[in-house]
């Protein structure tokens, strides 16, 4: 007689353990996309600090020059876990015919754009690019548009077009057409989409979701949420890793336990998705806390890790044994010694719920030495601009079911389930684009092929509790046994 080999034989069991989910009914599921995650190549210590003053001059980017009739359903975009935990990225579907992109979900801000195919020469190879010349529906607005991110910019002009997401349609809905971007796409993500509230978009546009909220009657709710996978403490992950799910007019079920406890934004705060953070504990130690603004943080999917006001930062790392501030081109992070065990908690509003932190999720790489780790907590000093002291991202969000509800504007928190949790370090294949064709891609040798997303393109099936299908659970299970042996 053979047996499996124990990993399999457990993947078997947490998969088999949901099937009675699995086939439920279609009837109350939101409809969702899944998220998709690329794993790096193991970094060593020259790479993980210059990894970490992308990650910090990214964030400072992106928040100091701040200004400020359908019938009612839900859907859901699988994600995809993309650079270890680095970023989560869905698809849309743009134009006419509909072609698929795989975007970034950022409720951190509130635009839309994608990388043009009549671009420079300054994207990288394997993006898939819109062609506005190909659909019969675009029209060029003749207006600029800029965003800065990192050490570059995204540029181009505004245009409007049909965009299709998570079984959902706008027509028009405004985007930037960008020609030119530094920093932020990675092949095969095409863009980015803002999931924050119109007033900080800079191209003035209402965001996809804040249109579909708004049209009362178009939502069961008028919410989304985010079950993020975790794969950083996963030596056997590939590229690109399911990520998890986004689901759009409802919550789903299946992925958290106990209640959502919701903490309304601060009374005419809408643009991020603030939260004052109200507690802050390490390893059973409490740090201290400004009140009000001076606390406000804004939950952010598109931030990896969290930043936070320098002296708070600072008081953290002093409750951790032996750790040391980094200096230089990393300053604002610390390292403390790889064999201690971080267990840090967050609070918001008035909850009387304090959230945890993985220790996997803190630990971001090694530090200067082979037995010191850098921590997930950094400062970037004074940010300016409108920016709040708090960027509370990825690091945090892994940890809970989210949810960003439009009526009352407010941020919900859920304990994942067993189902959820079962999802973190099981490799699988990316998830299909939502509808529509594939963009192709061309390499800089001139060859053209098609984008990473080239799957079945059908709209995406849901059952009654978000899960996924029986098909793409064989599916990656076959990819585990696959792959197994591949290590990174």
């Amino acid at each position: 007689m053979h047996f499996l080999p124990h990993w399999l034989a457990v993947s078997c069991f947490l998969l088999l353990a949901h099937q009675e989910a699995l086939a439920a009914s279609e009837s109350s599921l939101p409809r969702s996309i899944p998220l998709l995650r690329r794993a790096p190549p193991q970094r060593n210590a020259t790479e993980v600090l210059a990894w970490l003053k992308q990650q910090k001059d990214l964030l400072v980017a992106k928040y100091q020059g701040r200004s400020g009739q359908q019938k009612r359903a839900s859907g859901m975009n699988l994600l995809t876990n993309q650079g270890a935990d680095t970023s989560f990225y869905g698809s849309i579907a743009v134009g006419t015919p509909p072609v698929a992109y795989n975007v970034i979900l950022d409720t951190g801000s509130s635009d839309l754009w994608l990388a043009a195919s009549d671009g420079l020469s300054t994207f990288n190879d394997g993006i898939a690019k819109f062609d506005s010349s190909a659909s019969s529906t675009f029209k060029d607005l003749n207006t600029t548009f800029s965003i800065t991110y990192g050490s570059g910019a995204a540029r181009g002009t505004l245009g409007q077009d049909v965009v299709r997401m998570a079984g959902f349609e706008l027509n028009p809905q405004i985007f930037a057409v960008v020609t030119q971007e530094s920093g932020v796409l990675t092949a095969p993500v095409s863009g980015l989409m803002g999931m924050g509230f119109q007033t900080i978009a800079s191209s003035g546009a209402t965001p996809f979701w804040e249109a579909l909220a708004s049209n009362n009657g178009t939502l069961d709710q008028p919410l989304m949420a985010f079950q993020l996978t975790r794969f950083v403490d996963a030596q056997s992950a590939q590229e690109l890793e399911p990520g998890g799910t986004f689901s759009l007019g409802a919550v789903n079920t299946s992925l958290f336990t106990g209640e959502i406890d919701y903490q309304d934004i601060p009374d005419g705060q809408e643009g991020f998705w603030l939260q004052e953070l109200t507690g802050l504990n390490v390893n059973g130690n409490s740090v201290t806390l400004p009140s009000g603004s001076d606390s406000y943080g804004a939950i952010d999917t598109g931030t990896t890790l969290v930043s936070g006001p320098e002296d708070v930062v600072a008081a953290l790392y002093a409750q951790i044994p032996n750790s040391q501030a980094l200096t230089g081109q990393n300053q604002g992070f610390y390292q403390y010694p790889c064999e201690t065990s971080v267990n840090v908690t967050l609070r918001f509003g008035s909850s009387t719920i304090s959230w945890p932190i993985s220790n996997a999720d803190f630990l971001v790489g090694q530090g200067t030495t082979p037995d010191m780790c850098v921590g997930a907590f950094f400062s970037i000093g004074q940010s300016g601009g409108s920016a709040p002291p708090w960027i509370i991202g990825d690091t945090f969000l892994k940890n809970v079911y989210s949810v960003f509800r439009a009526q009352p504007p407010s941020v919900g928190f859920a304990q994942l389930s067993e189902t959820a949790t079962a999802m973190n370090g099981v490799t699988g294949p990316a998830p299909s684009p939502t509808i529509g064709s594939v963009a192709t891609v061309e390499a800089a040798d001139g060859t053209v092929g098609a984008s990473a997303t080239d799957r079945a393109s059908t709209p995406t099936s849901s059952s009654s509790n978000g899960a996924v299908s029986r098909s793409q659970v064989t599916a990656w299970l076959f990819w585990g046994v696959v792959s197994a042996g591949l290590l990174l």
